[in-house]
């Protein structure tokens, strides 16, 4: 399970590993008023273009329901509006904060730094229940979650193209329309600024449950044994692993303080291809600790081949201290240096 309490909850070649890169999308700026009702019919959003249709989160079956969404900004908000086809359409969490993906929902992750802490994670299903979270550090490094933390404002609805909990009908889909003020979300950022004409990292994902029906009444099937089968995960950015909390795979998402009848490109920097190369290495030193129960002190433990990135070698280093390691490298690029430390941290460094 790639949320919460199941975790607890472009070319780049590494040699022997190879991934889809990120997908990216350009957030345009609107100056017209957003309501906030399910229904996204403002000029803004009929302008605004689909990202792809959602993958399944290891990036290699197509989901059986269709998912896109879209999204715009402005200075007070981030919004974002997805549209899910579902023939089902039902839901039983109303409490806020409970473990909305025991329901089928909806959910947003953004890490403003790229820096896999301080990332925050939204969850919503077809009631409009939602849950919202910040993450100090990624699950696998055993971060905590500030499960009381809320993005204080946050506006949320769902219009039901059908009807809910109601299995005597086929229903078509239901739609999600968000508003995250920037005040909340900047609180996780460095520079503390909307990302204007720049890019954060944002993932959305779609949980989705086989069900039974009971007495008219949904709810998630179980096998022979009793025990509740595996949900669907199906994400925007193809994660290539079913764990949704690798932040280093999440999408791009630049806001551009154009409007949305504009066609701007964007194109993911050289730098974030060594960004995603780091990475690789260091999962590949977490997969060295659990066999050695050590770290590996060059990277030809890691690997017997150099590591290129878009056809440049680039020469990683690690050293290995008392508490853990730094692995470092210079960028051919940009001559930048940068450092991924044990708990995952990525950094711009200064040697």
């Amino acid at each position: 399970m790639k949320s919460i309490l199941a975790i607890f909850g472009s070319l780049f070649c590494l040699n022997a590993f190879s991934q889809e890169s990120p997908r990216s999308y350009v957030s345009y700026k609107t100056s017209e008023e957003i309501v906030i009702d399910g229904k996204a019919d403002e000029a803004s959003w009929k302008e605004a273009k689909w990202t792809a249709d959602f993958i399944d989160i290891e990036g290699d079956k197509v989901p059986k329901y269709k998912t896109n969404a879209k999204m715009l900004w402005d200075d007070q908000y981030f919004y974002i509006y997805a549209k899910l086809e579902e023939p089902h359409i039902w839901a039983t969490l109303k409490q806020r904060d409970t473990v909305i993906f025991y329901n089928n929902d909806f959910e947003v992750f953004i890490d403003p730094d790229g820096d896999t802490q301080k990332y925050m994670e939204f969850e919503v299903n077809a009631l409009n229940t939602v849950w919202d979270l910040m993450l100090i550090e990624a699950y696998r490094e055993g971060g905590p979650a500030i499960d009381h933390w809320d993005i204080n404002g946050i506006k949320s609805a769902v219009n039901i193209e059908g009807t809910l909990n109601d299995a005597s009908d086929k229903d078509h889909y239901w739609e999600v329309e968000i508003a995250m003020p920037w005040d909340a979300l900047t609180e996780a950022s460095a520079t503390g600024k909307i990302p204007q004409n720049d890019f954060w990292r944002v993932n959305f994902s779609r949980v989705n449950w086989d069900h039974d029906l009971k007495d008219g009444r949904y709810s998630r099937k179980k096998d022979e044994n009793g025990q509740f089968l595996p949900e669907f995960n199906w994400v925007w950015s193809p994660q290539g692993v079913i764990n949704m909390h690798e932040p280093e795979h999440w999408g791009y998402v630049f806001f551009s303080d154009q409007k949305p009848s504009e066609n701007i490109e964007f194109q993911i920097p050289e730098d974030e291809h060594i960004r995603w190369a780091m990475y690789s290495l260091y999962r590949a030193q977490k997969d060295y600790y659990s066999k050695y129960q050590k770290w590996a002190n060059t990277v030809a433990k890691l690997q017997d081949m150099p590591v290129t990135v878009l056809n440049k070698e680039i020469n990683p280093k690690i050293e290995v201290h008392s508490s853990g390691y730094n692995l470092t490298v210079e960028s051919p690029f940009s001559g930048k240096e940068y450092l991924i430390k044990e708990d995952g941290e990525f950094l711009e460094y200064d040697f």
